[in-house]
């Protein structure tokens, strides 16, 4: 999947599938892994409801560089495990015991 430009929202991203399918997402939260040595972002989708479950996506990607325009960036699928149980370490400190996301 790779994010698009075009968006005139910066917490809106399109992914497209390896069918060509596009969904629109909105960006939960970033951070950086200094032991992975990159940059990580979860999203949701854009067509989710206040009181739906949804499925969050998490992705990888390298941190960008001065001058580098990043709406054309690839995002990384994590494969690793201990990758993503560190994912899941991140997001679920900013869940509540309900799974309701604190900001």
């Amino acid at each position: 999947m790779s994010e698009q430009a075009g968006n005139e929202n910066d917490d809106l991203i399109t992914l497209v599938d390896d069918d060509g399918n596009e969904e629109l997402y909105k960006v939960l939260f970033t951070f950086d892994s200094d032991d992975y040595g990159k940059s990580y972002i979860l999203l949701y989708p854009a067509s989710a409801e206040n009181d739906d479950e949804v499925d969050i996506q998490a992705y990888g990607y390298q941190p960008q560089k001065d001058g580098e325009d990043v709406s054309e960036g690839e995002l990384e699928p994590i494969e690793d495990d201990a990758e993503w149980d560190m994912v899941e370490e991140v997001l679920n400190t900013f869940l509540d015991d309900d799974g309701n996301f604190n900001a």
